[in-house]
């Protein structure tokens, strides 16, 4: 089964209503889109990912393919709860722009390699789960989005300003980074 085949199975198990882990703010919107231009591959995809309250499983498809890893070409079906998260960060800070995805879904390959050649990495990273992503948003000041970001209290939050980008995953609430 080729990549992008398996990705699609597991998405169609995600055919369920598209319950959010931010039940207890403000309902989200039926209908719910995001953009993400990824800047390794250059890969860009818009896609309804809810629809009528329900998860779109080949608009996830879409999704989980341009934030694979782009180094081993592995896909991971990622947290709808951190698609969510970002759809509320973009409308909190006001974002018309693509979400520049930095870095995705990371294989166990990638980041033992990645850890092995920088103490900012994590060794049980989030991002080897299709927990986490490392985003800039071109229209809005990085330390505003961080802000935003950490005011949402809806998972991990770092900042990476000289590499020009926020870490936000959907586990514990905690911070890091200046």
């Amino acid at each position: 089964m080729s990549k992008l085949g398996s990705a699609a199975a597991a998405a169609a198990v995600c055919a369920i209503p598209a319950q959010s882990v931010l039940a207890a703010r403000p309902p989200l919107p039926s209908e719910r889109e995001l953009t993400f231009h990824a800047l390794h591959t250059g890969e860009r995809v818009t896609a309804t990912y809810v629809s009528g309250g329900a998860h779109v499983p080949n608009a996830l498809v879409e999704i989980d393919y341009v934030l694979r890893d782009w180094r081993t070409d592995e896909v991971m079906q990622t947290d709808r709860r951190l698609l969510d998260l970002l759809y509320v960060l973009c409308r909190r800070v006001g974002s018309k722009a693509p979400v520049e995805v930095v870095s995705a879904y990371r294989s166990p390959k990638t980041n033992t390699q990645l850890a092995a050649a920088s103490r900012l990495v994590a060794k049980r990273s989030f991002h080897m789960r299709g927990m986490a992503i490392d985003i800039r948003l071109p229209d809005c000041d990085l330390k505003a989005l961080h802000r935003a970001a950490l005011a949402l209290k809806l998972g991990g939050v770092g900042l990476y300003s000289k590499s020009g980008f926020i870490h936000i995953d959907t586990g514990q609430v905690r911070r890091w980074g200046a």
